[in-house]
């Protein structure tokens, strides 16, 4: 392993990933057993095209322990609550309840296991909570790179920093990674109209007051993007804007100030639940360090011709070495 160019880590929202490829990739593409490799292959596609566009010196594919952390489910119950299997039998990879998975994923996330494996590749993951939390503690107590997180959830984008160093953008690919687009402060600001100072939590903060129907969060009635927006810039936070509520004294309208007391419990609630976690109990498979040469190259050929992903296995191999 050769000393790492002075690159970025890239933090992998896994699951956001291997859905993406799964959806993206027919599952007419299968190994010689005639098990479906899509999700796979686009996975690993997906991998050695960002280590080739952002030439990273360390990489963590995040993981879901816990897709709906008990602590989240118990400030809000309507967490998440309409993507519960209907089947409560229905597990994920890792063994917990989980949302309906497409059937011919689950084995995948196996898979894709093994070739990270293989070939070096660091994954982490903290017990009870989801890869957001993973990401936001890793992301959070770095301290000597840049940090470029990778995902399809717009929820990270409260992450952006500028300071302290180093910086944190997210590389959102919600619409693809040929349309991924590359956010900081400055664009979560000009975007959402949030102080760039502030953007990333100030972005958690605006969509808690908006609500999230994806997430199953309700928001505060008759706040849309642009008021809440409004709202924070000027107070700041949601505490700040819920004591200003509170203050027959405070500068809010009446229909606005009506409109938070009659939220205020979700608001007490919500916030917790929006923010992701920058503390956990992180824990690593080994070294984020990205290797130039798999770690196993013997077993990464063996499992690359055993599913049928010899091509995007070389793909990955050759991007590794031209970092």
């Amino acid at each position: 392993m050769s000393t790492p160019a002075a690159g970025p880590l890239l933090l992998l929202d896994g699951a956001s990933l291997w859905f993406r490829a799964f959806y993206a990739i027919p599952e007419k593409i299968t190994a010689p057993d005639g098990r479906p490799v899509n999700a796979l292959r686009g996975f690993t596609d997906m991998v050695a095209a960002l280590t080739k566009q952002h030439a990273p010196s360390r990489l963590v594919v995040c993981l879901d322990l816990d897709w709906r952390p008990q602590f989240r489910v118990d400030l809000l119950p309507s967490y998440k609550a309409h993507r519960v299997a209907e089947d409560q039998s229905a597990v994920a990879a890792d063994g917990f309840e989980a949302e309906e998975v497409p059937d011919t994923l689950t084995p995948q996330v196996d898979m894709i296991m093994e070739v990270l494996e293989a070939a070096g590749i660091a994954t982490a993951g903290a017990e009870g909570l989801e890869a957001d939390d993973v990401i936001g503690t890793l992301a959070t107590r770095e301290r000597d790179s840049e940090v470029i997180v990778v995902s399809g959830d717009r929820d990270l984008l409260q992450l952006v920093r500028d300071t302290p160093q180093p910086p944190v953008k997210v590389f959102y690919v919600g619409r693809g990674l040929a349309k991924a687009e590359l956010w900081g402060p400055a664009e979560v600001s000009a975007k959402y109209g949030v102080p760039q100072e502030i953007a990333g939590p100030a972005y958690a903060d605006m969509a808690t007051l908006r609500g999230d129907a994806s997430d199953g969060l309700p928001g505060v009635a008759g706040i849309g993007d642009k008021s809440a927006a409004q709202l924070i810039s000027k107070f700041g936070s949601v505490e700040a804007l819920r004591a200003a509520a509170a203050d027959p004294d405070s500068d809010l309208a009446k229909g606005v100030r009506a409109k938070l007391v009659a939220a205020d419990d979700y608001l007490k609630a919500a916030a917790p639940v929006v923010r992701v976690v920058q503390d956990a109990e992180v824990e690593l498979s080994g070294a984020d360090l990205l290797p130039y040469t798999p770690a196993d190259p013997e077993r990464l050929q063996a499992l690359a011709v055993a599913y049928n992903a010899e091509s995007p296995v070389k793909r990955l191999v050759t991007a590794l070495a031209k970092r």
